[in-house]
């Protein structure tokens, strides 16, 4: 299994950390020359691997970590997405008209064709999910959303490797909708910093 991670802003490096962490190796891109950012990744960690986005795309299992206008030009890196998991990490402040009603999720799920796509990673602000997820005796949680049940239990065991407490949601028309941020329209889940002990 490849992982990628496409966006290197601040989600993007807190990621980035979760897998040197864990000795994970993942290939980091931005739309920029991966030389403009190859010395961030490599003091991350050996393992953190500065790639084009032509590159990043090649992985079987790709985190979007770039704003969320940014998705669509993402998405015409590949025709189609057949066979590659989406972990959709944004967060959007586009009002709900924009979206045609839908949760932002299921706008980037059109637009990343024949993907299995998974909401996840997209509630701890940066500077929280940057931090070991072990913490207080237990792991961090992250809430995990999806119509595909196989791609949410893959991305949960994603989740587990790199310590964190999964918890699946179901569906991105309910559980999406409790990690849903969008204008002035905040889920339940957002923010929340929870901790599972086992």
């Amino acid at each position: 299994m490849s992982y990628a991670i496409i966006g290197f802003g601040k989600i993007g490096h807190a990621l980035a950390k979760a897998f040197a962490r864990k000795g994970i190796e993942v290939s980091v891109a931005t739309t920029r020359d991966p030389s403009r950012f190859a010395s961030d990744a490599a003091v991350i960690g050996p393992k953190i691997i500065a790639t084009t986005l032509a590159e990043a795309v090649e992985a079987d299992t790709i985190f979007l970590a770039v704003r969320f206008e940014q998705h669509p030009e993402v998405a015409t890196a590949l025709p189609d997405w057949k066979g590659k998991t989406i972990i959709d990490a944004m967060n959007t402040l586009a009002p709900p008209e924009e979206l045609g009603g839908l949760p932002s999720s299921a706008v980037v799920a059109k637009a990343f064709t024949g993907a299995r796509l998974v909401k996840g990673f997209n509630h701890l602000v940066a500077a929280v999910l940057d931090q070991d997820p072990a913490v207080h005796g237990g792991r961090r949680v992250v809430f995990l959303a999806s119509d595909d049940g196989a791609a949410a239990a893959e991305v949960g065991a994603l989740a587990e490797k790199l310590g964190f407490a999964p918890v699946q949601l179901g569906g991105l028309s309910e559980g999406g909708l409790l990690v849903h941020a969008r204008g002035n329209s905040w889920g339940h889940l957002i923010f929340k910093d929870l901790v599972k002990f086992d």
